[in-house]
């Protein structure tokens, strides 16, 4: 199996696919190897990737916590924070840091507090809904995030570990002052781990690639981790190979070595 991250990893700084990265893809499945995009984003910011990759394969979405179908644009199961808990979770950490702003992601959409400050992709996304912040828990959901900009994002990801760690499980993947918050023990680690079980794929067999702190758990639990150049320094620190960077095709460089013969294949 190959496991790859995608912003920062397999997608460039410009938000593209490289032409080669995207036949490099290609090689694993010819070469009859599992492929599996393994990413923070929603299933809803997953259309232009699934195109590319010609909607083969499945995703795991939002840090583990949605198991996505590539091929038909289905979400086949989730783990999702109880609204209780997403309840106590901001609660503690807006007491914490009462700059925070919320929002709440859900398998087929997501709700924000007014004052959230939404990124480019959020603001050009369907299904996202302006709620108050008593609002928020009404529901459970797949993903809760915390922004705060002017922030340090390895400092707000440590304190907040301390604050809400035994509710949710706290990362960070942007470099920015933005923590994702998944359910207790939803990892990428957690759902790559279950998807090798249905496909009786052992650990040392899986092939992963990242680039950010919430990459660490599934390149620690893969036989073979592979960090790009531009990768965060714990990240460099954590994995047993490095490669190019993400604009250089790190990954494509990789699974061109690994699947050499791949493009004779039918």
């Amino acid at each position: 199996m190959i496991a790859t991250d995608l912003d920062g990893t397999i997608v460039r700084s410009d938000g593209t696919l490289s032409d080669r990265t995207i036949a490099a893809l290609a090689r694993v499945e010819r070469a009859g190897a599992v492929l599996v995009m393994v990413t923070g984003r929603p299933p809803r910011w997953m259309t232009e990737v699934a195109a590319a990759v010609r909607h083969h394969g499945v995703a795991i979405c939002a840090n583990g916590a949605v198991v996505y179908d590539l091929h038909t644009d289905t979400v086949l199961r989730t783990s999702e924070i109880a609204p209780d808990v997403i309840a106590e979770t901001v609660g503690r950490l807006r007491a914490l840091v009462p700059e925070l702003r919320f929002a709440v992601e859900h398998p087929t959409g997501f709700v924000f507090e007014t004052t959230y400050n939404l990124g480019r992709w959020d603001a050009e996304a369907l299904g996202g809904r302006p709620v108050d912040a008593d609002r928020l828990a009404d529901r459970s959901g797949t993903k809760l995030l915390a922004f705060h900009a002017d922030a340090d994002a390895d400092e707000l990801t440590e304190k907040a570990v301390e604050a809400v760690g035994d509710l949710v499980t706290v990362t960070n993947s942007s470099g920015r002052g933005l923590l994702e918050m998944s359910a207790h023990g939803v990892t990428k680690a957690s759902a790559l781990a279950a998807l090798c079980a249905e496909h009786d794929i052992a650990s040392d067999d899986v092939v992963a690639f990242g680039d950010q702190l919430n990459d660490l758990p599934m390149l620690t639990w893969a036989g073979t981790s592979y960090a790009v150049a531009n990768a965060h320094p714990l990240v460099l620190a954590a994995v047993t190979h490095k490669t190019s960077s993400n604009d250089d095709d790190g990954v494509a460089e990789v699974l061109e070595r690994l699947y050499p013969n791949a493009d004779a294949l039918t």
